[in-house]
């Protein structure tokens, strides 16, 4: 039976839950998810516990923060002054914008707070700082 390696397509199904149990993101009643392995299209532990899988087969995993989104990063929280915000954006608490860096690249951020003098801005992915658990099944290998 054909075993998962890098530089196979695979598609397979899974469910991303917390160490709560809060399921964060299912491919359950969607297509299979399509990717590369050694492409990084998907987290490296998630990657990692692919490969070795065969057609079929099911298992679940528990994914390190370090493997997964890293850990928070408190350097990545802004201060913005709010008279520099934009007047067509109303910034609210959870609302989520995206910004670019003085390279020109994209970066997306969450509003964590709405002060008179500031609107705090958190760059770190929503899932930083946090162990991931998955069910992964694994449904086609195409070498």
């Amino acid at each position: 039976m054909t075993q998962a390696k890098n530089g196979d397509s695979v598609t397979l199904h899974y469910t991303g839950k917390l160490s709560d149990g809060t399921i964060f993101d299912s491919s359950e009643g969607r297509d299979p998810l399509p990717c590369t392995l050694g492409s990084g299209q998907v987290i490296p532990g998630f990657e990692e516990a692919i490969i070795g899988m065969s057609e079929g087969e099911s298992k679940t995993v528990t994914i390190p923060q370090d493997k997964a989104y890293g850990p928070y990063d408190a350097q990545k929280i802004i201060n913005f002054p709010i008279d520099q915000v934009p007047p067509d954006i109303k910034p609210e608490k959870g609302m989520m914008l995206q910004l670019h860096s003085q390279e020109g690249q994209p970066f997306t951020v969450r509003v964590t707070e709405v002060a008179e003098e500031h609107v705090t801005l958190d760059a770190n992915p929503p899932l930083a700082g946090k162990d991931l658990i998955f069910d992964i099944q694994v449904v086609s290998i195409e070498s």
